[in-house]
């Protein structure tokens, strides 16, 4: 039995059936039904055209699922709607999928399930894994999407950014359990740009390939976080790095410049360096520039004081600094770095420690403690 051609056959057939007038939760059902009908048939008897062959099961498994009598008559339009034998259509299923699943209307978190369940083929064991949450509460935040989104028709505008930005948050939820967010989230930007062409989408393909091939330097052997400037970029996958770049050129070459594009370019300068005192840090400034303008994110802004201190020096990035709201997340850790830069370890240590307190993670926390408590002991006689 072929797992990965049924995974991937799933979000279409998925698609299909909601297409034709199916609710999600119940064409959802259909398709895992004729999904189980197909491990126990194909071994002995393997279709010649196995998408057709699941949209056909999984279309009477829905049919059979709906014999209450006030849907009787829906039911009779469906069956004369349904698909003949023979290969089945290439319509772009997996791309309205997409959209149907980044609806408006639901949380970001619920929607970055939805679509690892419905696009991703994931199961809700896994996802709760990914998430570190209990089963039971992971399959309660799915039906509730399900719920959410059951009678939306694919006629509504297409909107691209939704899509992007619910793959951004699967991308930067990385990675833990048996199901490595980051890398599914690259497989399911993959998918996407298979099927659409834009270059925003392919602007995210390459932040992620870029930001992914950094991953084996990005921590220590006890766990704890490695900052760019101390990774070992022999450790960095060049492959990665030039398949990131190359998709990264041919989305600039379309002049329609948006902020994936951008922060690729942005990773793409620091991946392009040798060794981080080599980094092209003005060219990341003017990146940074005009990220700000497309976007005008306060969090934008607050990496771009960085870059503003490794480009003009630490007094300019303060200066940078001071133009922000202080309550920002990793205000103070910014802080305390550009102070330390400008040979201020006192209040450097001092920021360091406050803001290992409003760490969100705990790997964060302890690289900045361990940073406090460093700069601590070169003051001591």
């Amino acid at each position: 039995m072929d797992e990965v051609l049924l995974r991937s056959l799933t979000p279409h057939v998925l698609a299909i059936l909601v297409r034709r007038g199916a609710d999600f939760a119940a064409a959802e059902d259909a398709v895992q039904d004729a999904l189980v009908e197909a491990i126990r048939v194909w071994p002995d008897d393997p279709p010649r055209d196995p998408k057709g062959w699941l949209i056909t099961v999984a279309w009477r498994k829905f049919l059979d699922a709906t014999k209450a009598e006030t849907a009787r008559r829906r039911r009779e339009d469906a069956v004369e709607e349904e698909p003949p034998p023979g290969p089945a259509s290439g319509v772009d299923d997996t791309l309205q999928l997409y959209f149907l699943c980044a609806h408006p209307s639901l949380t970001p978190s619920s929607a970055v399930a939805l679509t690892l369940r419905a696009v991703g083929g994931l199961t809700t064991r896994q996802i709760a894994q990914a998430y570190l949450v209990p089963e039971a509460t992971m399959a309660q935040r799915i039906s509730r999407a399900k719920r959410t989104v059951s009678g939306v028709r694919f006629d509504r505008p297409a909107d691209v950014g939704t899509v992007l930005r619910v793959l951004y948050l699967v991308f930067n939820e990385g990675y833990s359990g048996d199901v490595d967010l980051a890398a599914e989230a690259i497989r399911l930007t993959r998918q996407l740009a298979a099927v659409i062409d834009h270059p925003e989408v392919a602007g995210l393909l390459a932040l992620m390939l870029i930001h992914h091939a950094r991953r084996a330097a990005r921590t220590a052997p006890d766990g704890g976080l490695v900052p760019l400037a101390d990774q070992d970029r022999s450790r960095w996958d060049t492959g990665l790095i030039a398949e990131g770049i190359e998709i990264l050129q041919a989305a600039l070459a379309r002049d329609r410049l948006g902020e994936f594009q951008a922060q690729a370019a942005i990773a793409a300068l620091h991946a392009d360096a040798l060794a981080a005192e080599e980094t092209d840090w003005v060219q990341i400034v003017e990146w940074y520039d005009e990220l700000v303008r497309l976007t005008g994110s306060p969090v934008v802004r607050l990496n771009r004081a960085v870059a503003v201190g490794e480009a003009d020096g630490p007094r300019a990035g303060l200066k940078a600094l001071a133009e922000l709201d202080d309550s920002l997340p990793r205000y103070t850790a910014v802080a305390a770095y550009l102070h330390e830069r400008d040979g201020d370890p006192v209040t450097a240590a001092r920021l360091y420690a406050e803001a290992a307190r409003k760490a969100p993670t705990l790997a964060e926390r302890g690289h900045l403690t361990r940073q406090a408590a460093r700069l601590n002991a070169s003051l001591r006689p």
